[in-house]
């Protein structure tokens, strides 16, 4: 019988048969359905050939019978090397521990390195990371990802306008772009101060320069507030100073607001309850390993966190997949249309806000129309707001 992937898993033995006539303990083999192959003559009283380990353990009749003498000189297949491999079991262990400490370790972060940062900025950016947990000794998948990273220190970091996150093996590097507040111009140019919008001027205190408006009077956008020219009135522009315009015009400007608040609304909110459930992902299937049963919520979001292992410097293609089940319940929410009138106030102010300079000031709201239609409050809001209106016209000489 030829050899096979059967003879690797159940072993086989190489003998080497010697006596008189080694051809009739072979015979006598086939007869008892013995499997042997590759059968070598070595001589006139030896024969070599391969047998199955389980037809060898029954072959001490045959040699009764033929006065053959058997010798095993090479053992082979699966469970000789198991043998080998029991008797080197310290070798073996010690192996399986290097290997599976090296993995561990590979998926540790060692090491956080801040790039292009000052002192200052760099210290918060430290805090910011390890209340994050991204330190020495912490497991590479317990982190959320590079992206997620990114985008929350470049939120919480005051002092810096970008922070790229990039992991190397079990370093993560950050590299920081810090807000560069641009210097004041020297204001040595001629120049002259223009209207922005229009406006009724409010006040108005000039440092350097002739105003050419005073308060309460109308003013376009585009149209002069204070003239970089200084001397007589009834002198000729050659004959004046130039000198750069510097003052505080601050004007009142008008918006309208248009805003629609829902009588009825429905709001989805999280309870606060969580489940989670852990994975080992291969090949994309994936083995759980904890968190096991039914998502018992009748309404949840749910989020998925993956991370892949690594060996050394090397992506493995296992990785930990970890999903969150964040219980979620909804309501209605019924406004009455007075409390649906003051929050959509509210909601018009906060977003005239956000689009104002920050030195600005709402001296005055007034309702100009309000009705009800299709379950909403639809109003329109006039507001008058204090700011600074100029803006910089340079004089060009020789004009």
């Amino acid at each position: 019988m030829n050899n096979n992937w059967t003879n690797h898993i159940n072993g086989y033995v190489r003998v080497r048969i010697d006596g008189d006539y080694p051809e009739r303990f072979l015979n006598r083999c086939i007869e008892h359905d013995f499997s042997i192959w590759q059968i070598k003559r070595i001589g006139e009283r030896r024969i070599v050939c391969y047998m199955d380990v389980e037809d060898a353990k029954r072959i001490r009749p045959l040699l009764k019978l033929t006065n053959c003498k058997v010798s095993f000189v090479q053992r082979s297949g699966l469970p000789f090397l198991l043998k080998r491999f029991m008797k080197r079991s310290g070798f073996l262990v010690g192996i399986v521990a290097f290997l599976a400490v090296m993995f561990v370790l590979s998926n540790m972060v060692w090491k956080v390195e801040i790039k292009g940062a000052s002192p200052q900025v760099e210290h918060e950016l430290r805090q910011v990371v390890t209340e994050m947990g991204i330190k020495r000794g912490t497991f590479q998948f317990s982190l959320p990802s590079v992206e997620l990273i990114q985008r929350d220190v470049t939120e919480l970091v005051q002092g810096a306008t970008w922070v790229g996150v990039r992991q190397k093996g079990t370093t993560f590097e950050f590299e920081v772009v810090e807000q560069q507040l641009p210097e004041e111009a020297e204001r040595y140019s001629p120049r002259h101060l223009i209207a922005t919008k229009k406006a009724i001027i409010h006040k108005i205190f000039v440092e350097h320069g002739q105003a050419e408006v005073k308060p309460n009077d109308f003013v376009r956008k585009g149209e002069r507030l204070v003239s970089g020219y200084i001397g007589k009135k009834d002198a000729e522009d050659d004959e004046k100073q130039l000198v750069p315009a510097q003052a505080v015009v601050l004007g009142e400007i008008w918006y309208k607001s248009d805003v629609s608040v829902p009588l009825d609304t429905l709001f989805t909110t999280l309870t606060g309850e969580k489940k989670e459930k852990h994975y080992l992902s291969f090949l994309g299937f994936d083995l759980p390993v904890w968190g096991l049963g039914k998502v018992e919520f009748s309404e949840y979001t749910e989020f998925e966190h993956e991370r892949p292992f690594r060996f050394i410097n090397w992506s493995i293609p296992v990785s930990y997949k970890r999903i969150e089940f964040l219980e979620t319940s909804k309501f209605n929410r019924t406004y009455t249309k007075e409390d649906a009138v003051r929050a959509a106030r509210e909601r018009a102010r906060v977003d005239l806000q956000r689009h104002l300079p920050l030195d600005a000031e709402i001296i005055g709201e007034k309702v100009l129309h309000e009705d009800v239609e299709n379950g909403k409050v639809n109003l329109r809001i006039h507001y008058q707001v204090i700011e600074d209106i100029t803006s910089e016209q340079p004089i060009i000489q020789g004009d």
